[in-house]
């Protein structure tokens, strides 16, 4: 936290306010939200992400913490996963595309998300991903999981 809050506290304020909504405000079951949010950790190589669990670590979530175990975490990358939903594996590739090759995200793919989801939910998803691919690599970059690379000048 010291990296945000006292290195950039005029931006970090609004930032936190923003990931702080995305588990907060998201309407997405927390299966897909969980899909999206950790395939994004895998390619970022967030440590902190990759070990945090929305399930069962964001209050607003813990009633649906039932609904998830450390299987479904250890599959997820895996797209032909029998415990998946179509959704589930939708929210995972959505994260993938976004985070890897956000520029070719086809026709075909484009109307399979449209099948599964609304249009709102497919601004949120977005919203959602990019805020983990923003901030997680934050997190890689500067080291937030280990000693900051930040230079601590006096």
């Amino acid at each position: 936290m010291f990296l945000w809050t006292e290195r950039a506290p005029g931006v970090a304020h609004p930032a936190g306010a923003f990931s702080g909504a995305v588990y907060s405000k998201s309407t997405l079951p927390i299966r897909e939200f969980e899909a999206a949010r950790v395939r994004t950790a895998q390619i970022n190589g967030c440590q902190v992400c990759l070990n945090f669990r929305s399930a069962t670590d964001v209050v607003d979530r813990a009633p649906e913490a039932d609904d998830i175990d450390e299987d479904f975490y250890t599959h997820i990358g895996d797209s032909t996963w029998e415990g998946f939903t179509e959704r589930e594996r939708l929210c995972a590739d959505f994260a993938e595309k976004f985070a890897l090759d956000h520029r070719n995200i086809d026709e075909a793919f484009w109307a399979r998300l449209h099948a599964a989801f609304s249009d709102d939910e497919l601004v949120e998803l977005a919203l959602c991903v990019g805020s983990w691919v923003a901030f997680g690599r934050l997190n890689v970059i500067f080291d937030v999981d280990g000693a900051c690379r930040v230079p601590q000048y006096a």
